[in-house]
């Protein structure tokens, strides 16, 4: 887990979200949940599956996408995923990011907190929005 010693600036956490993401998109799911102070992923996949995947295949039923029980087993599906825009808070310490899948926009954004902890501050999350 990336931890800085300071409050880190907006582009240190856009880069570990970043990173985050590259690895969720790879299949890298252990990694990327141990890369910042993470939820369940397993609650993570599901909504981005549900947002992405399972809408894509209600619009086009011949999308030969996996049927939701395979969700978790053959995860390629991540691959099509992608991070849109960020949008921080007033505060500066959370932060929303638009997904895309299949480079349409959808309706599931990850939250993401930067947090202070005993050795330092932390990115925390991701948070589902709908």
């Amino acid at each position: 887990m990336k931890i800085w010693t300071e409050r880190p600036a907006a582009t240190d956490v856009e880069a570990v979200v970043r990173g985050y993401f590259s690895l969720l998109r790879a299949g890298r799911v252990l990694e990327a949940e141990r890369l910042i102070d993470h939820y369940p992923i397993r609650h993570v996949l599901k909504s981005l599956w549900t947002g992405s995947v399972e809408a894509s295949a209600d619009e086009d039923e011949a999308s030969g996408s996996p049927v939701a029980d395979e969700w978790e087993q053959d995860l390629s599906w991540l691959g099509e995923l992608d991070l849109a825009d960020f949008h921080w808070g007033h505060t500066g310490s959370h932060v929303t990011v638009e997904i895309t899948y299949r480079t349409q926009l959808i309706e599931v954004a990850l939250g993401f907190w930067v947090r202070p902890t005993g050795p330092g501050w932390v990115v925390t999350g991701p948070a589902t929005y709908w």
